[in-house]
């Protein structure tokens, strides 16, 4: 019995819901909807119009150090944060194998010097034999070839000793320039791969000239075309002015890119002065003046609706609403640069009176 008494009463509050929505019955005003629409006045100010951006800080130069020999590290010399000087040492690599190779090519050398001097005085009686025909001419010619062959045999030793002292020259790693090491991928006693070429080998550390950080930002297509290279922007780092940090545009991308399902340009900025706040990987937010405009009739940008392609205001005057075509000038974050349509001290409507139900205007 209670629960038919429950689907009953279930049924009847459905009911009543429907015939509201419907305007069937009379639902309560919310004191909302009796409110007044809100309302701004039309004021003669100074506008700078600016471009919100957002990018990540790199280093200037950044390098991945790898050896180009492998082996085991034997000792390293530098921490995450060290800062280096160009020509100090980073790291050794272990260069006893090495160090056999350029002593079996030293003996090598050895061996052939020897040859080359035997061989050099065999032809040197040959030829004087020859000269006086008490030799044939195809045996001249066998210890001629021996002379030679010889020779070839030093310098192909010769080079591989060089070779030898290349490879265990590179068993030291220097640092290429004035800089600071950001990070250390690997640990004493470790075998290392060689790089032979660009994308192989292991990476030992990062190094990075902290010196000259820049910006690099992806900006979408539409908002590209109003940046120029040269354009100065602001980093705010807090609402202090003074703690505000310039930066310059050097490279805009001539072909754009899609990152993040979005497509745009590459923008590169450099930072004029760091002041030690800066690190590189930090997001940074920034903006870029695109435009001024001084003593200009200015209105909330809220206050101004798109309506067939045309910009339009709606201007309280006594009693009536007056809809207004304007013209729009420059724009900053809250408000517009109002060309033609309005004067200054009119009052405007926040909302589009279109959108209230008839006697809320």
């Amino acid at each position: 019995m209670k629960s038919k008494i429950l689907i009953v009463l279930t049924v009847i509050a459905v009911l009543i819901i429907v015939l509201a929505w419907r305007g069937g019955l009379s639902l309560p005003e919310s004191k909302s909807q009796g409110a007044e629409n809100p309302t701004a006045t039309a004021t003669v100010d100074n506008l700078e119009s600016k471009l919100l951006l957002s990018g990540e800080i790199t280093p200037a130069f950044q390098v991945e150090v790898k050896p180009e020999v492998g082996g085991k590290i034997r000792k390293i010399y530098v921490l995450p944060g060290q800062t280096v000087s160009k020509g100090d040492k980073l790291v050794t690599i272990d260069d006893t194998d090495i160090l056999t190779e350029k002593a079996s090519a030293e003996t090598e050398i050895e061996g052939a010097s020897l040859s080359v001097e035997k061989n050099r005085g065999n032809y040197a009686r040959a030829r004087a034999l020859f000269d006086q025909k008490l030799i044939s001419k195809e045996v001249f010619a066998n210890l001629e070839a021996d002379f030679k062959i010889s020779e070839n045999t030093l310098e192909k030793a010769r080079r591989k000793l060089q070779i030898v002292n290349d490879r265990l020259s590179k068993t030291t790693i220097l640092s290429p320039a004035d800089g600071t090491i950001l990070d250390v991928n690997v640990n004493e006693g470790q075998v290392v791969v060689g790089a032979a070429s660009v994308n192989s080998g292991t990476v030992l550390m990062l190094f990075a000239d902290l010196s000259r950080l820049l910006i690099n930002a992806h900006v979408n297509q539409m908002d590209a075309s109003r940046l120029n290279v040269g354009q100065e922007m602001t980093l705010r780092l807090s609402d202090d002015e003074a703690d505000n940090i310039k930066a310059r545009i050097e490279f805009i991308a001539p072909i754009a890119t899609v990152k993040n399902n979005i497509k745009g340009f590459e923008v590169q900025a450099a930072i004029q002065e760091n002041k030690g706040r800066l690190k590189p990987g930090m997001s940074v937010s920034m903006d870029v003046p695109t435009g001024h405009a001084d003593q200009v009739v200015t209105v909330p940008i809220a206050a101004v609706f798109k309506e067939n392609d045309q910009r339009v205001v709606y201007v309280r005057k006594g009693g009536n609403i007056q809809r207004r075509v304007v013209s729009i000038g420059l724009t900053d974050l809250s408000r517009a640069e109002i060309k033609a349509g309005i004067e200054e001290g009119e009052e405007i409507l926040l909302i589009d009176p279109t959108t209230l139900a008839p006697g809320k205007s």
